[in-house]
C-alpha cells in the first residue's frame, strides 16, 4: 500500500496543482478563484515510515488548502520566478532547504524582496549557511551539527497567549522533535509565539533544560515600505501531528499571516454548494 501511494503521489507530479484557467478551461469544481495563492515547496521522502512524509504533505495539504479556500500550486523542488510571481506564500516542508542553487536563490531572494511570505516547516530551515536562512525565516539551523533531541516528548509554553495565530491552542506536548542550536536573524523582529524546555534524550546531552523557541513570527523590511513576513513551526518531524486540530488550525492561521491576509481567512471560508451532474444541485448535499 505504501509503494502504491507513493506511485500515486509521483505520477501526479507532472500536473500542476495551480488552479486556473488558461485556455478557456473551466475552473474545476471546488476552486476558489479568489482565494490567498499558496505555494507548498515539498521535498522527497526521508526518515522512517512516518516521519518527514514530505511528498504526503503536498498531496494532502493541497487539498486541506484548497477546501478553506486557497489556490494551490506546489512541487518537490524549490518555486521557479514564475511560480513566485503568482504567490503569497511559499510553504516549505522539505529537508535542508538551504541547500539552493544561485538560480534558486536569486528567485527566492527577489520573491522575499518584494514582501513575500514564508512559511517554514520542521528542518526547512537546515541548511549550511544558518545564516543566510535565518535572513529569510528568523533563525536556522546548520546542516550536520547535533542540535536535535530526536523523537521526544515536546512540550508548548506559550508565550504570547494573544497572538491571533494562537488562538485556543493549549499548551499541548506532542511526540516530536526539537532543535536547540540557532542561529538567529541579526535584523528585522522575531516574535516568539511558543517556546519548548529540551527534554533529556542522548543527543540533547547538556542542552536538556533548555529554553528554546519552537514557533515564531519573523518580519523584516521589503520593497515599498513592505514587511516581509515568515511564520515558523518547528516539529513536523512526525507526520500524524498535522493531522492534530489544534496544531492546524495554527498552521493555517500562520500561512494566511505570513501571506498578509487576515489571519482566520482560511478558517472562515465557506465553500460554495456543491454541483451535481449538468450544473444541477448535487441532491447528497440537500
Amino acid at each position: 500500500m505504501s509503494s502504491l501511494r507513493t506511485a500515486l503521489i509521483f505520477a501526479a507530479l507532472p500536473l500542476t496543482l495551480y488552479a486556473q484557467t488558461g485556455g478557456g478551461a473551466p475552473l474545476p469544481q471546488g476552486q476558489n478563484p479568489n482565494g490567498m495563492h499558496v505555494y507548498i515547496w515539498a521535498g522527497l521522502k526521508s526518515h522512517g515510515e512516518g516521519l518527514h512524509d514530505y511528498p504526503q504533505f503536498l498531496a494532502d495539504w493541497s487539498k486541506v488548502l484548497t477546501q478553506h479556500g486557497a489556490v494551490v500550486d506546489g512541487a518537490l523542488h524549490a518555486p521557479r520566478s514564475a511560480d513566485l510571481d503568482r504567490a503569497d506564500v511559499v510553504v516549505i516542508y522539505k529537508g535542508d532547504a538551504g541547500y539552493l542553487n544561485d538560480t534558486d536563490k536569486a528567485a527566492l531572494d527577489a520573491y522575499v524582496a518584494r514582501g513575500g511570505g514564508l512559511v517554514s516547516i520542521h528542518d526547512s530551515l537546515c541548511g549550511p549557511d544558518p545564516a543566510y536562512f535565518a535572513s529569510l525565516v528568523g533563525a536556522a539551523k546548520k546542516h550536520g551539527e547535533v542540535n536535535y533531541t530526536l523523537e521526544a516528548p515536546i512540550h508548548y509554553t506559550i508565550v504570547d497567549k494573544a497572538s491571533p495565530i494562537m488562538k485556543d491552542m493549549p499548551e499541548l506536548t506532542i511526540n516530536d522533535e526539537a532543535f536547540y542550536t540557532l542561529t538567529w536573524a541579526k535584523t528585522g523582529t522575531v516574535h516568539v509565539l511558543a517556546t519548548n524546555e529540551i527534554p533529556g534524550t542522548p543527543s540533547a546531552g547538556t542542552h536538556k533544560g533548555e529554553i528554546v523557541p519552537q514557533i515564531w513570527t519573523y518580519e523584516h523590511p521589503a520593497a515599498g515600505g513592505k514587511q516581509a513576513r515568515a511564520f515558523v513551526w518547528m516539529q513536523g518531524h512526525t507526520y500524524a501531528n498535522f493531522a492534530n486540530e489544534p496544531i492546524q488550525k495554527m498552521l493555517l492561521r500562520g500561512i494566511a499571516w505570513a501571506g498578509n491576509k487576515p489571519v482566520d481567512e482560511l478558517l472562515t471560508y465557506t465553500p460554495p454548494p456543491r454541483r451535481g451532474h449538468g450544473g444541477a444541485p448535487d441532491p447528497s448535499k440537500k
